[in-house]
């Protein structure tokens, strides 16, 4: 095989991602994992259980139709329509995905080229570094700095350039909790359509928002045609397992990204688009219900990691929090996550991964508060007496 890496050189440094890392640390020395952004509870039981009947009725146990079937992206359509005034035409605008992170990749890959570069706020999530390298293009970043983490509107204007070809955008942010203004919004969408650029928009927590409301960008002017949004049921229902997620753009930007799916899974999670066909039709009242849960979650995390001497950046929306752990006497996040679980019995994740400036995350920690209240509340007495060991 000669001296030649067997590894594909546009991915060098991104071996084993840091997920994968500190939960199998939380498996080997019994932590709480506040790490890695899944519940511990289940969804609603009502649609787990619409699940389970489609299995049984062999609903979906073969290979369901390219783009979703069709009761799902009629859901689709009708939730972009119900809670944002967004129309789409279920047949020709909506497909179904393995997930937000297949629908990423899809369309990374099929709107890009090498040369093309993308800009995109940091920290990110770690899958668009990778999706973005294997296209062959270049990520810019657009660092949100503490404590505001605040998009620099005037600097994004500097880092468009004649290559750049696409705005990668994830609101409400993850890791920081960011959830953007509708003037932040305003000013993103205007420099879009001056500049001719494309926009993927990453909204999987846009139902969990404690502060301000989710405004998506392609129900500005001059934005719906050039925008992909990305969603799923993941993050709103706790289900993260059955990996349904979704695109909705115009048909033409949904027949370039099918094009480039269609040969990565190509169809996934049969019976469980069933489900959350029935799940995007909930009731207001769960959704409230969910957001309030959550809210409630982060307020106990954030007083806890307070008392124990983080600095706590409030976050706006998402399941997680974003720390500085210099008030402990500590600057490397890296190494304080590696040795968190044996100090005190508890996993985080460094942000300083997510990030291409290093510095600027280089000292903080992200927690998740997605949790029972039973185990945050044993996380938090773990994390009391940190600064004593």
């Amino acid at each position: 095989m000669g001296t030649r890496s067997l590894l594909n050189r546009r991915l060098t440094g991104m071996g084993t991602t840091i997920f994968v890392e500190m939960s199998a640390l939380a498996v080997a020395t019994g932590s709480i994992n506040l790490g890695q952004g899944f519940p511990d509870t289940d969804g609603p039981h009502e649609i787990a259980q619409v699940a389970a009947s489609a299995v049984l009725a062999g609903r979906g146990n073969q290979y369901p139709p390219g783009p979703g079937i069709p009761e799902l992206r009629t859901a689709i359509a009708e939730h972009q329509q119900r809670f944002y005034g967004l129309t789409y035409d279920p047949d020709t605008e909506v497909l179904v995905t393995a997930g937000a992170t297949e629908a990423l990749a899809a369309a990374l890959l099929a709107l890009l080229e090498p040369g093309d570069e993308v800009i995109a706020f940091e920290p990110f999530y770690d899958s668009y570094a990778a999706c973005i390298a294997m296209a062959g293009a270049t990520r810019v970043p657009l660092t949100l700095r503490a404590p505001s983490f605040r998009p620099d509107l005037d600097e994004l204007r500097s880092l468009i350039t004649p290559r750049t070809r696409l705005l990668l955008l994830n609101t409400p942010h993850n890791p920081t909790g960011t959830v953007l203004t509708p003037e932040e919004v305003a000013v993103i969408a205007e420099l879009a359509v001056e500049h001719d650029l494309l926009v993927i928009t990453d909204e999987v927590y846009e139902h969990l928002v404690f502060a301000g409301t989710h405004h998506p960008l392609a129900a500005l002017p001059g934005m719906r045609e050039r925008t992909v949004a990305i969603s799923s049921a993941g993050k709103t229902f706790s289900f993260t397992g059955w990996k349904v997620g979704w695109v909705t753009a115009t048909p033409e930007l949904v027949a370039a990204v099918r094009t480039a799916k269609q040969y990565l899974t190509f169809v996934s999670a049969g019976p469980f688009q069933y489900a959350v066909a029935e799940a995007l039709r909930l009731p207001d009242t769960y959704f409230a219900d969910f957001r309030a849960d959550l809210h409630r979650k982060r307020d106990l995390l954030s007083a806890g990691l307070t008392a124990a001497g983080f600095r706590v950046f409030e976050p706006q929306g998402t399941y997680f929090i974003t720390t500085d752990i210099t008030p402990l006497g500590e600057r490397d996040g890296l190494d304080f996550c590696r040795s968190l679980p044996e100090r005190c019995g508890v996993v985080a994740i460094p942000n300083v991964v997510f990030y291409d400036n290093t510095d600027a995350g280089r000292s903080h920690v992200r927690f998740t508060f997605c949790k029972q209240d039973a185990v945050l509340e044993r996380a938090i007495e773990r994390l009391a007496g940190l600064q004593g060991r």
